[in-house]
């Protein structure tokens, strides 16, 4: 099913353990925003991420990976608790929450972008790995529009 033996699998592999950072990512966010609707938002997308994590866990395993942790990667822990500490300075302002947000979204959506242009997935994989882009896609989007949408809004 993939190019090489472990190429495919590496990639996979990333993909899976950075939409686990993104699903405690938007869990985290939503602990950190004041307003009913960003938590609802945040909550919604974590949850959506979460299945789309399932279903490339469920790859995974078939071709005898591991299933992502779902506590995240290091760099994933890392920017939640960067998340952590800038809230606590600004007061849980939920302009720089969905900033750091939409960061993390742009870093997802560019591994995606690296997986599916690398080639190494085929058959099923890959398919699997386009619709999840789609998700991933369409989460970026939704939160970066947020952000340009908050724009010239005062702080706070």
């Amino acid at each position: 099913m993939f190019e090489t033996d472990k190429g495919g699998l590496a990639a996979l592999k990333t993909l899976t353990d950075t939409l686990a950072d993104s699903v405690n990512g938007y869990r985290d966010a939503a602990q950190h925003v004041d307003s009913a609707e960003f938590k609802q938002m945040f909550t919604e997308l974590g949850d959506e991420r979460s299945q789309v994590l399932s279903d490339l866990d469920a790859e995974l395993g078939r071709f005898g990976g591991a299933p992502a942790d779902r506590d995240g990667t290091t760099m994933g822990t890392l920017h939640q608790r960067w998340l952590d500490f800038k809230a606590s300075v600004t007061g849980n302002d939920d302009k720089a929450v969905i900033n750091e947000v939409e960061r993390g979204e742009g870093y997802l959506k560019e591994k995606f972008e690296a997986a599916i242009g690398s080639d190494t997935l085929e058959g099923d994989a890959g398919g699997i790995v386009e619709r999840a882009f789609a998700s991933v896609r369409e989460g970026h989007d939704r939160v970066s529009a947020l952000k340009h949408s908050l724009e010239g809004q005062p702080t706070g």
